[in-house]
């Protein structure tokens, strides 16, 4: 179930009186009422170039494209959503906590995860790869990372998969992506590992021209989803629709093109890919 904030001009009853909590339909979602001030609050990353950055004011990258179509076929104006960041450690809490009424952060689709939230999606399908210097040579893949110092997100997918794939490995944990590439700019690391598509990025990024490569050599398969309220099958069901329509009218392709697809990065076969139709259950 969406939860709306309407912000009152007025006395504390005429706000209690504006505010509208309920789910809605896709042709009439809750909290709107035709312009009425009604807000959504979606989380995202703040730091990931392509995909979900924040510039000054303004957000972009994929995840937020995506966000806003789904948003908007809620009934929601841009105008009417409110970014919030949210850190791969705080995502299964920000939503249990309702500080937050959907997440679109590159928030790969895991039974563990699904234990806390809901699914919706996936909207992209990426896989895990490493990012290392130009000048390295060494690592060419996860086999031959025994001994080398990485660098990746605590709460994420990579570094719990480096745990327990990988033991050989010293892992330094970091709260955000970008910490991590500037200790692999110093030399604090060896490399930086996460999904390919948020790596495309950051070695695209005009700071760091021609100081990294991503080695391309993807160990696993990240399904991106929108995480929702453990519970909230109805929204779940508006945004898989709401996914399926951006794919079949060739939005998905547009917003993939402008945002990731800059960085050189391209999707593999594996997307678009097929909605869950159970809401990730």
């Amino acid at each position: 179930m969406i939860r709306t904030k309407t912000w009152a001009l007025g006395a504390a009853a005429a706000a209690f009186a504006l505010t509208l909590s309920a789910c809605g339909t896709a042709a009439t979602p809750a909290g709107t009422d035709g312009g009425a001030g009604g807000t959504i609050r979606i989380g995202i990353k703040y730091d990931q170039p392509g995909l979900g950055l924040q510039e000054g004011s303004s957000f972009t990258g994929f995840d937020v494209e995506v966000a806003k179509y789904v948003a908007g076929e809620l009934g929601y104006g841009e105008d009417q959503i409110e970014w919030i960041q949210s850190p791969s450690p705080q995502r299964e809490t920000m939503l249990e906590g309702d500080q937050v009424d959907m997440i679109f952060a590159t928030y790969s689709i895991t039974d563990a995860r699904k234990e806390r939230v809901n699914f919706a999606g996936p909207y992209f399908i990426a896989g895990q790869d490493l990012l290392v210097r130009s000048d390295d040579s060494s690592i060419t893949g996860p086999d031959t990372l025994a001994g080398k110092k990485l660098c990746s997100v605590a709460g994420s997918t990579p570094a719990q998969r480096l745990k327990e794939k990988y033991p050989d490995v010293e892992l330094v944990e970091y709260n955000t992506y970008s910490l991590c590439v500037s200790a692999l700019d110093s030399g604090a690391v060896d490399a930086l590992t996460t999904d390919n598509v948020i790596l495309a990025g950051y070695a695209a990024q005009a700071q760091w021209e021609g100081k990294f490569k991503v080695v391309g050599n993807p160990f696993s398969e990240e399904r991106y989803g929108v995480g929702l309220p453990k519970g909230d099958t109805e929204t779940c069901q508006e945004v898989n629709e709401a996914i399926k329509k951006m794919i079949s009218s060739g939005a998905w392709q547009t917003a993939v093109d402008d945002t990731v697809g800059k960085s050189g990065f391209k999707p593999d076969d594996r997307n678009p890919p097929e909605v869950d139709e159970n809401c990730g259950a």
